[in-house]
């Protein structure tokens, strides 16, 4: 599995507010058509902060994006797709400037399992025991 991962800092004539909406609700909805994109992730930042031991990079960052793929090669094939040239060119109308690396993820602890849809249905009234009376 292939992710790639864009560290975004907004255009200079958006807001942080205004770049995190339209990256939502007019950019994200153009990566559903992508063929080969296997998953597509927004993480707004909504707060930054410096660690004393360590040097800052300096960057104000907006957003990170991961966008994952089967392979290298089915990546490529996104990329030259008709939907990810129409998705990078809004996203060039939003981001001034973007960090891209392509990572592999090593779990050292793996994410909680997701319960299945049987798990969350709603319980029966038969399913749900009465409340104890409170003394």
């Amino acid at each position: 599995m292939i992710k790639s991962l864009s560290i975004l800092s907004r255009h200079s004539h958006l807001s942080h507010a205004e770049f995190l909406h339209r990256w939502e609700h007019e950019h994200a909805p153009l990566a559903l058509g992508v063929p080969h994109l296997l998953r597509y992730v927004l993480s707004p930042v909504h707060a930054q902060f410096d660690r004393p031991d360590v040097t800052s990079h300096g960057i104000e960052v907006d957003g990170i994006a991961e966008l994952w793929y089967e392979s290298h090669e089915s990546m490529q094939q996104a990329l030259q797709s008709t939907e990810m040239k129409a998705l990078r060119a809004h996203g060039a109308q939003i981001i001034g400037s973007i960090t891209n690396c392509l990572t592999q993820e090593i779990d050292i602890i793996p994410p909680p399992k997701r319960q299945t849809q049987r798990q969350t249905q709603p319980q029966t009234q038969a399913q749900v025991s009465p409340p104890k009376p409170q003394p």
